[in-house]
């Protein structure tokens, strides 16, 4: 038994149609549709009906259906509950609730019950401290497994229950650690050494810029820099010359959403990498995804298994508003064991998203402290949390405060408080969202090599039928006036472009922080070295210095001359892999080609135009599905 989805923007819609959940021979064979709803189909223990979970939000039930098609039942009404494994006797359900999972009887009462950790119709147990994912049954349906970040923990049903036979007659607590995962891959480190000789080095060490310099990188760091004539060039390396280009530090987005929400299937190559990588962002913070992908491409890039930017996140966000995936927050305890739970699957650092309480986000902060981790909070677009966040110690705001000009009061307490701001100017609070500027003053859908690595609808859809506003309508300007008052009494602003268009996104916020006053030489810092001080890597990104992490970005153009050069990307290196920006393929000791994306399979694709002029009502050629032509 499966489930067909409709496909996604990331892997595209080819196998789309008439989704649901379907039955199959295990031996081959055409499938059958059983129904059209449902998620998480599984077999009951007799094998003639299956189980499934419809709705969503906090409307969602627990349903079953014979094989056949027919008797559909309405087993669990569900608020709070994301997940529901019954064991494979039929006689116990684990299920996840708010992060933590617990394990009920599984009545056949022939009426649905709302299932939940508080019901009174059923008892329940929590097994789990502060998280369970991939709820599992042992084959005899006497214990339950799951995972947290890199441990494996077990829950027996006579340690959950006290009528059970052979229970302890004291339940123990929830186990604190499982047993370890002793599942280690190597990190990549390409081999080899390359020079990057007859550039401009705008190091980012201060303000220094070195004419007709030579960069070297060996293995994924820099191993020396300077003029030319200071630096020698060892024997056997790839040498590279640049005729006058410039090299800046790879660009670091400290507020990147980029593809990282879906769940189920991951691709073996993200399109949002790519592009991003190709206009040179080689790091990007997600501060609110979807916790398990996330976590799972960062470290498929670090071992070289998916070509990307260094990825780091908050994970899930902690939410304090209502919602199937809330985190209550009521003690100091609490705070902690969210704080635990996303630690130990990779985060450091979270997102403390609209907590209403003062008391609640200080419970946050001081969580944060002891388990040395940042929180990077959601303001709700509401000024006085702004205010407390920065008062409490927070390490940032994310997006803009949403009063767009700034007085001596604000500065001079943001400056003294050490607290980031991270504007996000793309989508601007209280004003037009400043994305649409660049729609309104430029052809998005003709930028290259934008549309090499974006599906071309999502570009057409926002970007060619667009509207037009005043200049004195952007409210993003006088936003950006108050960025760089607070950057010159000493905050750190950064560069956040927040997915609103992977890669080129990046440019926009670096240019809107310039049109605010930022001088060149400053905007860059807050895209390179700043984000790096802001996620504590400093010593390791942010600037060309021997002994850092080799990121780097080889413009055509010299970005202090006109801020606007930093969009024409000519090459960028990542961990000391070198690529095209224009075809995104590897280049320099390591060649190698790069894979197709599904709108690249002509099989597939080919009633599509994905590389013309776009969707424009007058386009060359045919457009069906054979004879597909372009001019």
């Amino acid at each position: 038994v499966f489930r067909k989805g409709t496909g996604n923007a990331v892997l595209g819609f080819t196998h789309g149609l008439n989704p649901g959940i379907y039955l199959m021979s295990a031996n081959g064979g055409s499938a059958r549709l059983l129904t059209e709803e449902g998620r998480e189909p599984r077999f009951d223990a007799s094998g003639r009906r299956v189980y499934f979970i419809t709705g969503g939000g906090m409307k969602k039930a627990y349903k079953s259906i014979g094989t056949d098609g027919t008797k559909p039942r309405t087993l669990f009404d569900l608020k709070y509950v994301n997940h529901i494994v019954p064991s494979p006797d039929d006689n116990w359900v684990a299920f996840t609730e708010l992060h933590n999972a617990y394990i009920a009887p599984f009545p056949k009462t022939g009426r649905a019950i709302a299932l939940n950790k508080d019901t009174k119709a059923i008892p329940v147990a929590r097994v789990t401290r502060d998280a369970g994912h991939y709820l599992h049954w042992s084959g005899d349906s006497r214990k339950l497994h799951w995972m947290i970040g890199p441990e494996y923990f077990t829950r027996e049903l006579e340690r959950s229950f006290a009528f059970i036979e052979g229970a302890p007659d004291t339940l123990p607590p929830p186990d604190s650690t499982g047993l370890a995962v002793q599942l280690k891959l190597p990190a990549d480190v390409p081999r080899g050494t390359v020079a990057f000789t007859n550039a401009r080095l705008i190091t980012m060490e201060g303000d220094q810029v070195i004419e007709n310099g030579t960069l070297i990188v060996k293995g994924n760091k820099i191993a020396a820099l300077g003029r030319a004539g200071e630096v020698t060039v060892p024997e056997g390396a790839e040498v590279i010359d640049l005729a006058g280009k410039t090299i800046i530090p790879g660009l670091i987005d400290v507020h990147a959403h980029a593809n990282h929400f879906y769940s189920g299937l991951l691709p073996r190559q993200s399109w949002a990498y790519f592009a991003n990588l190709a206009y040179g962002v080689t790091t990007m913070h997600d501060p609110s995804t979807n916790t398990e992908t996330v976590f799972t491409q960062a470290e498929m890039v670090r071992t070289g298994a998916m070509v990307g930017p260094r990825v780091f996140s908050t994970g899930q966000i902690i939410y304090g508003a209502d919602g199937d995936f809330k985190s209550v927050i009521n003690s100091l305890d609490d705070a902690r064991s969210h704080l635990r739970r996303l630690k130990a699957v990779g985060a450091f650092s979270v997102k403390s998203y609209n907590q209403p309480r003062r008391n609640q986000r200080q419970q946050v902060i001081q969580a944060a402290r002891e388990l040395q981790m940042e929180v990077v909070p959601e303001g709700g677009s509401t000024f006085f949390h702004n205010m407390s966040m920065i008062l409490d110690g927070h390490t940032g705001i994310e997006h803009n405060v949403p009063i767009a000009t700034l007085y001596d009061d604000v500065i001079r307490l943001w400056a003294a408080s050490g607290t980031g701001y991270t504007p996000t100017l793309v989508v601007s609070y209280g004003s037009v969202s400043g994305e649409y500027y660049w729609y309104q003053h430029s052809e998005v859908w003709k930028k290259m090599p934008l549309m090499n690595f974006i599906p071309r609808p999502i570009v057409d859809a926002r970007s060619r039928r667009r509207q037009m506003l005043p200049e004195d309508d952007f409210g993003h300007v006088l936003v950006s006036q108050s960025a760089k008052r607070l950057a010159d009494a000493g905050v750190k602003v950064n560069l956040g472009a927040h997915g609103q268009l992977q890669g080129l996104g990046a440019h926009w916020e670096l240019w809107m922080l310039a049109q605010g006053g930022l001088t060149p030489m400053q905007a860059l810092r807050s895209a390179t070295m700043n984000g790096a001080y802001y996620l504590g890597m400093e010593d390791h990104l942010g600037s060309l210095k021997p002994g850092k992490l080799a990121d780097l970005v080889v413009l055509e153009r010299n970005p202090l001359e006109d801020i606007h050069n930093t969009e024409y990307v000519k090459m960028v290196m990542v961990n000391g892999r070198l690529y095209d920006s224009e075809s995104m393929d590897e280049i320099g000791n390591h060649p190698r080609k790069r894979g197709p994306f599904y709108w690249e399979n002509p099989k597939t694709s080919e009633a599509f135009i994905w590389r013309g002029p776009g969707l424009g009502f007058e386009l060359p050629g045919c457009g069906c599905a054979t004879g597909l032509q372009e001019n």
